[in-house]
């Protein structure tokens, strides 16, 4: 019985022995930056993608599209580009990161429109509403 458990501590052990680090994303736009742990052999696709899932379940705006590969992860060193998708996280070297939405390109099919028509259905139909009589209202009478 000792046996077995000394074993299943050994298990544990060895499953957490990867470096973790703890890294701040700024997201551009919000508030403050996002803070959590990560293994540093993560990949940096998973880390957007965990940043994103935690951006939206604390509630933050703006509201952010959920797809990972709507975002570019930045270091926040001058003169540094992107970093792929591909590469580890621990690799780099920081801990502070900068969450940026790509640039829109004119073949992105309206993708765009597809992100704000779910982020205004989320809110509720009646919100959406009022805001464009609300602001058709501002153009009629400004004439």
């Amino acid at each position: 019985m000792l046996l077995y458990k000394q074993n299943k501590k050994k298990k544990k052990n060895q499953a957490l022995k990867g470096n973790r680090l703890l890294i701040s994303i700024t997201v551009v736009g919000s508030a403050g930056p996002l803070r959590f742990v990560v293994n540093e052999d993560e990949v940096v696709a998973a880390v957007i993608k965990t940043a994103l899932k935690s951006y939206a379940r604390q509630g933050r705006l703006p509201i952010l599209p959920s797809h990972p590969n709507s975002f570019m992860l930045y270091c926040p060193i001058p003169g540094t580009e992107a970093l792929h998708p591909w590469k580890t996280i621990g690799s780099v070297g920081v801990r502070n990161f900068l969450l940026c939405k790509k640039p829109e390109s004119a073949d992105n099919g309206g993708t765009e429109s597809d992100d704000k028509a779910s982020a205004m259905s989320r809110k509720g139909a009646g919100s959406w509403r009022a805001w464009f009589y609300r602001s058709h209202t501002l153009k009629i009478s400004s004439h």
